[in-house]
């Protein structure tokens, strides 16, 4: 079984490494007012990325998961700052997995070509996401709550909201240009990839698909994300370990560069084990994800952890290889350090998805 991208992939890989290397600038977003890239988003609808994965009645270009996989290994890697994961990973997918034919019609071709943004609204402040700790409550079509935070709330269009309608935990479709919204940014350590308090009062709410699927449809839903954010880490993890590299071998102490001391050779190596279970585990989810196979939920969890473990690992001791240089503006590796951690709690942290790994272990051994 061949888990490696075909030579066309390859090609769009390269392709969008290319334009990414001269676009993707998040240190503008960092250093000026502006939530997200407009303008690389822009170009990044104008290539056809967003409407990958899905088909051409939809909307779509027709093209694989794997694809997009490819894709997000390159955004990651360039630390693009736009909402792509919000809107596509997860927004687009809750709806092209639970939505009605009418509401993909109506939805999915504003999201594939990039006229609409979309985003998940899960949580509600502190706490693993359970349906015990979800508040948030619709009624008679309208729904009051506060979720945060809303990983690029501040700048989406369109929200699929978790919430309570009865006794059972659906999805709701929340145009936030509407009434009963309000919206406040919120820092968080990555700016790059902006969040926002998300407070409803009243506003319209359109169920996406059947209340009793609701959960149901939300895990895959993540399971999907997960598998696309274990990509984006992965490509932050290769870029991190090819700087720390590079300095390494330009970097000269005691006459000698620094990658030829013992130390820097065994913290690399180190990264670069931790950097590939992490691809093999993501090759896995991409495999499980574009085939439909049952053990997509199995494939996503070790992929989401080993990715979260691989990026922060890696952007951590690039810090470290940097020497006192690490620390400083100057140098790009805080702004993966950052990416790392948010990463890293989207969707939910390292140890719900262990928790998620280890159930669903559970339930094929006792099949």
């Amino acid at each position: 079984m061949n888990f490696d991208f075909s030579d066309d992939q390859r090609m769009l890989r390269d392709q969008a490494r290319r334009f990414l290397e001269q676009n993707a600038k998040p240190r503008e977003i960092l250093e000026g007012d502006q939530p997200f890239d407009r303008s690389l988003w822009k170009k990044i609808a104008e290539l056809g990325w967003m409407g990958t994965a899905i088909a051409e009645e939809d909307g779509g270009i027709g093209l694989t998961h794997i694809d997009l996989c490819v894709i997000a290994e390159e955004l990651g890697r360039s630390l693009a700052p736009v909402p792509f994961a919000s809107s596509i990973y997860l927004a687009r997918e809750a709806i092209a997995i639970a939505g009605s034919a009418e509401q993909k019609k109506t939805h999915l071709p504003g999201l594939c070509d990039g006229s609409k943004i979309g985003c998940l609204a899960t949580a509600e402040g502190n706490g693993p996401l359970m349906p015990k700790n979800i508040r948030a409550d619709v009624s008679g079509g309208k729904l009051s709550g506060t979720k945060t935070p809303v990983p690029d709330g501040d700048v989406a269009d369109l929200a699929v909201v978790v919430a309570h309608s009865g006794s059972e935990i659906g999805l709701f479709l929340v145009d936030l240009t509407g009434p009963g919204v309000t919206r406040q940014s919120i820092e968080t350590i990555d700016p790059t990839r902006s969040h926002a308090t998300l407070t409803f009062d009243g506003a319209p709410a359109e169920p996406l698909g059947t209340l009793p699927d609701g959960w149901r449809n939300l895990e895959a839903t993540l399971d999907r994300a997960a598998v696309m954010l274990a990509f984006e880490q992965i490509g932050g993890a290769q870029k991190s370990l090819e700087d720390a590299k590079d300095y390494a071998l330009n970097r000269y102490a005691f006459g000698r560069p620094i990658a030829s001391f013992q130390a820097i050779k065994h913290k690399l190596a180190d990264v670069y084990m931790k950097t590939e279970l992490a691809r093999s585990n993501a090759y896995y989810g991409a495999w499980a994800l574009a085939t439909g196979a049952a053990e997509l939920p199995i494939a996503a969890a070790a992929a989401r952890v080993a990715g979260s473990q691989a990026f922060i690992f890696a952007a951590e001791e690039n810090i470290q290889t940097h020497g006192g240089m690490g620390f400083t503006w100057e140098f790009d590796c805080h702004l993966y350090l950052r990416r790392a951690k948010h990463l890293a709690l989207t969707i939910g942290g390292e140890r719900k998805w262990k928790d998620r790994l280890i159930s669903q272990l559970e339930q094929r051994n006792a099949a």
